[in-house]
């Protein structure tokens, strides 16, 4: 009798190991399915260009390719495709900043004149850490009206720095913050000069190699670079080639290429304190009042803890997303720079599937339909010039019809949302129109995103 219950026991076990494996895998293959019914909605509208991954707990829960790595030759996109990750690369930056202050060779509160030559002396106040929070006050180099001009050209970080060094500051270095690629061109220069050695060879023997983050590195138009995405941008409607920058350019907040599989790896050695100590982690992920940290935002996502980031550049967006108390991680690396939704609601929503939160599937992602009317009567009153003074830059919305158009660094449509609400046609940034007591538009907000929000007062 013990005999024949200890062997029911046995089979009863048995047959529950049994149960709880079949669940796992009918809870995967759930996830797999809504995984994919929401990126074909997205597909469908021929935005999702690009490559995603979701993992949790170390393990990858999902990772495809979408659209083509190059419309020319048919090339499909696959989770070995090689993007370039735009602001993303900032993270690295700060990163390898807080391995050379664990190394002595540094500190976040040094001045940046103990490492530029030449320093102007309304630089004396800045430290390297005004520099990785965006709270130097340095004037950003990619909103400078002739930048366009200058992406084609190889420069030096020297050369990049002369450019803005005799620029008067936006604001007293630490009043405030106010998102700054200069203030990431500086920090790469001082890892050369801290390091001895150049920024792209620190990056590759410090972070990518122990991380065994093969297929990342700097970017170099000139390399034959394996499984390398063209990238694409959006002009009427078409896709076209996208404009050349020459990589050079964004040294330090902008220039790296990487995968989804690496950025995974990225992501569990950072998190899990296999590159940097432990209080070099805590650092770079403490954020000001605006939520910015090193290289990251820090903020909230579905009542949890989340540390982001989004990038942009020419052909390319970009969106890292981790929820540290649930170790989810969730990358979206796309070969076009265009259209909605962008990689950050993208990536929203698959955090979302995989944590089992409300999502919606997408509607539209190439146009966005009208919920106002667009005519010349309501929307002359967003006529004007408005000045980013975080940027040092003055835009123009325009009317043409019924149409209106930002004319900064780049030309577009502004296509009605909402009341006093709209979004960029080849960008995914939405703004809002703000008015006084009397019913005239002081001043427009811009929502890019991934917690990036500048306004722009009106200046005429």
């Amino acid at each position: 009798m013990q005999i024949k219950l200890k062997t029911l026991c046995g089979q009863l076990a048995y047959f529950a190991l049994l149960l709880l494996a079949f669940s796992a895998v009918a809870s995967a293959q759930d996830l797999t399915r809504k995984f994919e019914e929401y990126l074909s909605a997205v597909e469908k509208h021929g935005v999702l260009s690009g490559t995603v991954l979701v993992a949790r707990d170390g393990k990858v829960l999902f990772s495809k390719g979408y659209g083509l790595a190059n419309k020319e030759h048919d090339v499909p996109n696959t989770p070995q495709t090689k993007f370039r990750i735009a602001s993303n690369s900032k993270q690295f930056t700060a990163a390898a900043i807080l391995l050379l202050q664990e190394r002595g060779k540094l500190s976040v509160q040094d001045p940046v004149c103990k490492f530029i030559n030449d320093c102007p002396p309304l630089w004396k106040d800045i430290t390297i850490h005004h520099l990785l929070a965006h709270e130097s006050g340095v004037a950003n180099i990619t909103a400078f009206p002739e930048f366009r001009k200058l992406m084609p050209n190889p420069m030096t970080p020297e050369e990049l720095i002369a450019l803005f060094k005799t620029k008067p500051l936006d604001f007293k270095p630490g009043e405030k913050f106010s998102y700054s690629n200069s203030g990431y061109i500086m920090l790469a220069y001082i890892i050369e000069k801290a390091a001895g050695e150049s920024y792209e060879s620190f990056l590759q023997k410090n972070i990518f190699a122990p991380l065994g983050m093969n297929n990342s590195g700097y970017d170099h138009a000139a390399t034959i670079l394996k499984h390398r995405a063209a990238g694409y941008s959006r002009r009427d409607g078409q896709w076209i080639n996208t404009p050349y920058i020459d990589m050079s350019i964004p040294i330090g907040g902008g220039s790296l290429y990487s995968t989804v599989e690496d950025l995974f790896l990225w992501y569990e050695g950072l998190f899990n304190d296999k590159l940097l100590a432990v209080k070099s982690r805590e650092l770079m992920m403490k954020p000001n009042k605006d939520g910015r940290a090193y290289g990251l935002v820090v903020g909230q996502l579905f009542n949890r803890q989340q540390i982001n980031h989004s990038g942009g550049i020419n052909g390319f967006s970009s969106h890292l997303l981790r929820l540290p108390t649930e170790k989810l991680t969730v990358v979206v690396l796309r070969n076009t720079d265009g259209g909605e939704p962008g990689p950050v609601k993208v990536s929203q929503a698959l955090a979302a599937i995989a944590l089992g939160e409300p999502y919606d599937l997408p509607q539209s992602a190439t146009t966005v339909k009208p919920e106002v009317k667009a005519d010349a009567k309501t929307n002359d009153p967003y006529v004007g010039q408005y000045h980013l003074s975080g940027m040092n830059v003055t835009v123009t919305v325009s009317r043409e019809g019924d149409k209106l158009f930002w004319q900064g660094q780049i030309r577009t449509e502004l296509l009605p949302k909402g009341e006093a609400v709209f979004v960029m046609k080849e960008r995914p940034v939405t703004l809002t129109f703000k008015k006084n007591s009397q019913g005239e538009v002081t001043e427009v907000e811009l929502d890019q995103g991934g917690g990036r929000i500048v306004v722009a007062k009106r200046v005429k």
